[in-house]
């Protein structure tokens, strides 16, 4: 099990801790991805069994006691060594300072542990601020980010958005990288 990161941000005057996700944190989990009017919302169902069968490869952000944001994923199972990243999601008041950023390392952290090797997520082509955040994440740890195309607009049903796949490789731990 993940040790929670906690910090005291002393310009916001707020304590957060960054921790594997709990039961309880499903429905918190699933009202930050419906009010992002950016992510695919998942049933709130989905939510609960993430937080249920998924704590070893997602991470929940509190400030100050409150479910602040998220990052769910799972290792692929036919390549255990990649870590899928699904969603990552920060609650309105609380975007802009670092905090997605911030779970991911503490995600990758856990992960490398593990032995993950490389990080996999999807991003259509409209959303820039995901783009630039695992970039972000991939320079910052040193590794190679890459994107092919993964799923066309004609595979989604509705008027979907392409999928792009990035991948970021080497994940290594914090200690290796700093």
């Amino acid at each position: 099990m993940q040790i929670p990161i906690s910090k005291f941000d002393a310009i916001s005057q707020q304590t957060i801790e960054i921790r594997e996700p709990r039961l309880s944190d499903g429905a918190h989990m699933w009202r930050i991805a419906e009010d992002s009017r950016v992510l695919d919302t998942n049933s709130s169902y989905a939510y609960l069994l993430w937080c249920r069968d998924f704590p070893n490869t997602s991470m929940v952000a509190e400030i100050d006691g409150e479910v602040a944001g998220f990052v769910i994923g799972y290792t692929r199972p036919a390549w255990p060594h990649t870590l899928f990243v699904w969603q990552v999601a920060v609650d309105h008041p609380h975007r802009g300072h670092g905090l997605g950023v911030d779970m991911l390392d503490a995600l990758l952290e856990s992960c490398a542990s593990q032995g993950v090797t490389q990080l996999e997520t999807t991003i259509s082509p409209d959303n820039p601020a995901s783009v630039a955040m695992f970039a972000s994440l991939a320079r910052r740890r040193g590794a190679a980010l890459t994107r092919t195309p993964l799923f066309t607009a004609d595979q989604f049903p509705g008027g979907h958005q392409p999928e792009d796949l990035y991948r970021i490789a080497p994940i290594t731990s914090q200690e290796d990288w700093r």
